[in-house]
């Protein structure tokens, strides 16, 4: 049974993830800063093939902790997604140093320590197993956002850094790739003004804000072997905006 371990799966994005991936017969281990009452009852659905832990995302750590805990349960780490991220809204000149730093080590440092941890259990995977890692970025790590300079600076480390991974990674059999997504409709997205929502719907192609589940189709292929000869690469998922 191939095992996936998926960073912020908790809600949104990272909770459609782990759905998809249990309904298609992974293994599935996931941790979040907090645990919600979704995720909780996914658990008691899924008592033998889900392993969730809340624990501090930006502690090496607790990851590493997490990441060894998940190979001794289902002997082995198949796909490794690391999906969890903050951001804080604001123009540079006026933003914290806290927030900056919390940015940095949760966003870029947490998940190429995940990363890290995944792909060292990897290594001793058989051949047959396909392994792979998908890293979560964002449209606006290419296409820029007024307020949100440091959280697409670290959306932009990390498809440098799946890029970079996929040429180290690929002789040993292991695929690397990052998925943008554009603006969804999540708890983030209702924040949004209408004039805001309105522009953004505005300048997409498709005419509308994606859906998790837009995003959770193309991390499904990806990690398939569907996508057996895709690495290093980013895939846009914003509707052509």
């Amino acid at each position: 049974m191939p095992t996936s371990i998926i960073s912020g799966g908790s809600r949104g994005l990272g909770l459609a993830l782990v759905e998809r991936l249990l309904a298609r017969g992974d293994a599935v281990a996931t941790f979040s800063r907090s645990g919600s009452a979704a995720l909780t009852a996914l658990a008691e659905q899924h008592p033998t093939t889900l392993h969730t832990r809340c624990l501090d995302v930006s502690n090496a750590d607790e990851i590493r902790s997490f990441v060894a805990s998940t190979y001794e349960r289902f002997g082995g780490i198949t796909h490794c997604i690391a999906n969890a991220a903050i951001a804080h809204e604001g123009v540079l000149a006026t933003m914290r140093d806290d927030e900056i730093e919390a940015m940095l080590t949760i966003n870029l440092k947490g998940s190429i320590v995940l990363v890290r941890e995944a792909v060292r259990l990897m290594l001793f995977s058989k051949a047959e197993d396909a392994p792979s890692v998908v890293v979560v970025s964002s449209v606006v790590a290419r296409t820029g956002s007024q307020g949100l300079s440091v959280y697409a600076a670290t959306k932009a480390g990390l498809e440098g850094f799946a890029v970079s991974l996929a040429r180290e990674l690929g002789p040993r059999g292991i695929r690397v790739n990052a998925v943008a997504p554009g603006f969804l409709e999540t708890d983030l997205s209702q924040s949004l003004s209408e004039d805001n929502r309105r522009r953004i719907v505005r300048r997409t192609a498709l005419g509308r804000l994606g859906t998790c589940d837009d995003v959770v189709a193309a991390i499904d292929y990806l990690t398939s072997h569907r996508a057996a000869f895709i690495t290093g690469q980013t895939i846009a998922v914003n509707g052509g905006a």
